[in-house]
C-alpha cells in the first residue's frame, strides 16, 4: 500500500459513551470540522470520521447502575452525540459505532491476522488495574497507589489474559519518529513521546475475561475473552475505510493513512499503540496525531467533583453555534491548555462579531443600498491594484496556511486584521461625504465595491469557521451560498461583476454581562428620576458643557430646546484644581446605534456602548458633520457623570468629547483598538 492516498483522511478520537459529552468533545470535534471543510475548500477530497467508542467496563457498569442492558444503554446515550454535532454544524463524512457489524468485523480480523503472525500469546498477569482508564500499569508506573495517568486509586489484580508483542516495535517507532518528527504534534507532544520511548516497552494486554467484563467483541481465538477496550477503538480508524470500498483492501488503500486530532491525555495511546499495531498489520503509521491541551476553569482541568463541567449544548443553545465555534478556536492557541471564562466568551462576541464583523457589515450595506438605491454597484474598470486588493492579498492566504497548520486562533486573528482593515477604510474613505459631491460618484462606487468585495473575502475565509455566518453573510451580499464555494475559484479579489446588497437583521445580537440578548433600545430611567434629574439641570451652565452643541456634547439645556453652537473657551478661563477635573468619568465607548432626531438639524440620538448591561442615550449636536450612518461602530469619548437632560424629547445620559474644527466637529477616539468602558486618564 502507498503511504501516501490522495484524500485527507481526518479523524477525531471516537468518544466514550459512558455519559453524556462535554466542552472537549465539542472543542476537539470543531478543531477538526474547520480542517475538513478548509481541505474541502482547497479543492482536495476529504474523508472526517468521527463516533462513538461504546464497548468495555465502564460502559458496562454505567448500564448497570441504570438498569439497562448495555446495548439499551449506548443508544439512549449515542443520540446526545448526534444532536451536538448536529447543532454545531459538523459536517463528518461518516460516523462509526463500535458495536456495527463493520468495526466488529473488522477489529475481529484484524486480531485473527496477529495471532497467525505469532505477535499475539496467552499469558498469566499480576500487576495495578486503573478502572477509570481501563489500563493496566506495572509496579514502576505506580507510585503511592495512583495511576500515573489520572491520579486515581489503582487495584490490583492477577488474571490470565492475551497479549500484542508491542515491545518487539519499540526500535521501529523510534527510528521512524527521529525520521518524521512532524508525525507528532505540537512539538512538546513530540518531545513527550520520544521521551516516553526512552524506557523499553513492555507487551499490551489486548483482552479481558467475559468473566470480569463481558461486554466487548470477543476474540475469534478465545470467545471467553473480550478484546480491550482501546485495542477495539483505534482500530476504527482502519474499519470504517475498509467498509468504503469495493473490496476491504479497495477501501483502506483509497483513504489510509490518516491524520488524527486528539486530546493530549491519549496522546500515548495514540502515538505509541496505535503506530506500532499497524506496523504489525503492515500498514503504514498516520500521517499526523495533533494533540492538544484541556478547557480549563479557573486553572483546574474540569470535572464532575469539581461541579466545573461546561456543558456544550448549553452553550449552543444560549449563545449559538458559530459564536461558540468561534470563542473555542479563537479564545486560546491550539495545543496548549486553554481558561473557560463566561465573560471572555461574552466579550469575543460582543467586540469581535458584534461590533468588528457585524457593525462593519451593517454600515457598509446600508451605505451601498443609500447611495445606490437602484443597485448595481459595478467592479471597476482598470487603474491597477488597490488598497483593499493589497491587504486581501497580504493577509488571507495567511489564514488559510495557518489553518492547516492547526493554528486557529492566529488564522482567526489574522482574519480579523483583515477585518480591521475594513473598518479603517470605512473612516478614512468616508464613503457619507464622497456621497455630497455629484462628481465624486465614482470614487464612491469604487470605494464600496472594494468594502464589499472585501466583505465577500471574510465570508469565503470564515466558511470553515462560521459556516452559517459566512452564508448569511452572502446572502446579504447577494452573492452564491456557501455549498459552491472554492478558494481557487472565489479565494481571491475582483471575482464579482457587481454589487447590490440586501441588508438585514446583525449577525450577531449582542449581550449582556449574563450573556442574555440586549434590548434594541437603550436602557431608561425611570420617568420620576428623569424629570427630577432634568429639573435640577442649571439652564445658565457654562458654554464649556454644552448640550446639543456643535461639539457633540449633550448637557443641560432646557427641555425641547437646541443651544447655539459654543465659542471657544475663553483664554483667561479659571484654572481648576485635580479634585475638580477629578469628578469627571470620562470612559471609552462604540456607537451602536445613530439616528436623526425629529425636527432637529443638528441633533442626533445615538446609542453608546459604554460597557454597561445596556447602551446608553446620548444626543449630541453633530448632524452637521456626521451622518447617522457614519458612526455606527466608531469608538468614542464619553462624559458618563454628566446629569440627564432632555433635548428635543430626548432624555441625554452623557456626552461626548469632539473638537472645534473649520467645517465643524471632529469626534475625539483612542489611536488604537479600545474596548467599551475603558477608562480615560
Amino acid at each position: 500500500m502507498s503511504d501516501r492516498s490522495p484524500w485527507f483522511y481526518l479523524t477525531t478520537p471516537i468518544y466514550y459513551v459512558n455519559d453524556i459529552p462535554h466542552i472537549g468533545h465539542a472543542y476537539t470535534t470543531v478543531a477538526a470540522d474547520v480542517l475538513a471543510r478548509t481541505h474541502r475548500l482547497l479543492g482536495e477530497p476529504v474523508f472526517f470520521l468521527t463516533g462513538t467508542d461504546e464497548h468495555g467496563q465502564k460502559v458496562w457498569q454505567s448500564a448497570e447502575r441504570h438498569n439497562l442492558p448495555p446495548q439499551v444503554y449506548v443508544d439512549r446515550i449515542l443520540p446526545r452525540f448526534r444532536e451536538l454535532w448536529e447543532k454545531l454544524g459538523i459536517s463528518n463524512d461518516d460516523f462509526v459505532r463500535t458495536t456495527q457489524p463493520r468495526h466488529v468485523s473488522g477489529v475481529r480480523d484484524a486480531l485473527a491476522r496477529l495471532q497467525e503472525k505469532g505477535d499475539i500469546y496467552e499469558g498469566a498477569y499480576e500487576g495495578w488495574y486503573c478502572l477509570p482508564d481501563e489500563r493496566f500499569w506495572t509496579d514502576k508506573d505506580v507510585e503511592e497507589g495512583l495511576c500515573p495517568e489520572c491520579r486515581r486509586p489503582v487495584e490490583r489484580i492477577s488474571e490470565t489474559n492475551y497479549f500484542f508483542r508491542m515491545s518487539g516495535y519499540q526500535d521501529w517507532l523510534v527510528s521512524h519518529y527521529e525520521s518524521h518528527p512532524e508525525a507528532v504534534r505540537p512539538e512538546s507532544r513530540y518531545n513527550e513521546v520520544m521521551g516516553f520511548l526512552r524506557k523499553p516497552l513492555g507487551d499490551l494486554c489486548i483482552s479481558r475475561p467475559k468473566s470480569r467484563v463481558p461486554w466487548g467483541i470477543p476474540l475469534p481465538f478465545a470467545p471467553d475473552y473480550v478484546t480491550y477496550v482501546w485495542f477495539d477503538a483505534l482500530l476504527n480508524y482502519i474499519t470504517v475505510p475498509r467498509s468504503t470500498g469495493a473490496t476491504p483492501d479497495d477501501g483502506l488503500a483509497r483513504l489510509w493513512p490518516g491524520t488524527h486530532i486528539v486530546g493530549k491525555d491519549i496522546l500515548t495511546t495514540h502515538a505509541v499503540y496505535w503506530p506500532i499495531l499497524l506496523r504489525a498489520l503492515e500498514l503504514p503509521p498516520p500521517r499526523m496525531i495533533f494533540a492538544h491541551g484541556w478547557w480549563t476553569v479557573d486553572g483546574q482541568k474540569m470535572s464532575k467533583s469539581r461541579g466545573n463541567v461546561v456543558d456544550p449544548v448549553g452553550l449552543v443553545e444560549t449563545f449559538g453555534a458559530d459564536a461558540t465555534r468561534y470563542f473555542l478556536l479563537r479564545e486560546g492557541q491550539f495545543g496548549q491548555d486553554v481558561d473557560f471564562s463566561r465573560d471572555a466568551l461574552i466579550n469575543r462576541i460582543n467586540r469581535d462579531l458584534a461590533n468588528d464583523l457585524g457593525n462593519l457589515l451593517s454600515r457598509v450595506a446600508a451605505m451601498a443600498v443609500k447611495f445606490f438605491p437602484e443597485g448595481g454597484i459595478p467592479r471597476p474598470a482598470g487603474g491597477g491594484r488597490r488598497e483593499v486588493e493589497s491587504e486581501s492579498a497580504r493577509l488571507l492566504p495567511e489564514v488559510v496556511s495557518r489553518t492547516v497548520s492547526l493554528e486557529f486562533h492566529r488564522a482567526l486573528a489574522t482574519l480579523w486584521e483583515f477585518v480591521g482593515f475594513l473598518n479603517r477604510t470605512v473612516d478614512l474613505k468616508a464613503p457619507w461625504v464622497l456621497a455630497r459631491d455629484p462628481e465624486k460618484a465614482a470614487e464612491l462606487s469604487e470605494v464600496l465595491y472594494d468594502l464589499l468585495e472585501g466583505l465577500r473575502l471574510v465570508a469565503v475565509h470564515l466558511t470553515p469557521y462560521l459556516p452559517a455566518t459566512a452564508d448569511r453573510i452572502l446572502e446579504i451580499l447577494d452573492c452564491p451560498g456557501t455549498g459552491a464555494l472554492s478558494l481557487p475559484v472565489h479565494g481571491t479579489f475582483g471575482q464579482a461583476d457587481a454589487y447590490s446588497p440586501r441588508p438585514g437583521a446583525p449577525l450577531f445580537p449582542r449581550r449582556d454581562a449574563s450573556g442574555a440578548l440586549l434590548s434594541d433600545e437603550p436602557e431608561r430611567a425611570p420617568r420620576k428620576a428623569q424629570k427630577e434629574r432634568a429639573s435640577s439641570s442649571d439652564p445658565s451652565a457654562p458654554a464649556s458643557l454644552p448640550s446639543g452643541g456643535q461639539d457633540g456634547s449633550s448637557g443641560s439645556s432646557p427641555a425641547g430646546q437646541e443651544k447655539p453652537s459654543p465659542a471657544p473657551a475663553a483664554p483667561d478661563a479659571p484654572q481648576i484644581t485635580y479634585d475638580d477635573f477629578s469628578k469627571l468619568r470620562l470612559a471609552t465607548g462604540i456607537i451602536r446605534e445613530a439616528v436623526a432626531v425629529p425636527k432637529s438639524k443638528k441633533l442626533l440620538k445615538l446609542a453608546v456602548d459604554i460597557g454597561e448591561p445596556a447602551p446608553r442615550t446620548v444626543v449630541a449636536g453633530i448632524a452637521g458633520s456626521y451622518p447617522p450612518e457614519s458612526l455606527v461602530g466608531k469608538t468614542v469619548v464619553v462624559v458618563t457623570n454628566l446629569a440627564p437632560a432632555t433635548l428635543m424629547g430626548v432624555t441625554s445620559q452623557g456626552m461626548l468629547l469632539a473638537a472645534t474644527v473649520p467645517d465643524g466637529v471632529s469626534l475625539l477616539t483612542p489611536d488604537r483598538e479600545a474596548p467599551p468602558g475603558a477608562g480615560i486618564r
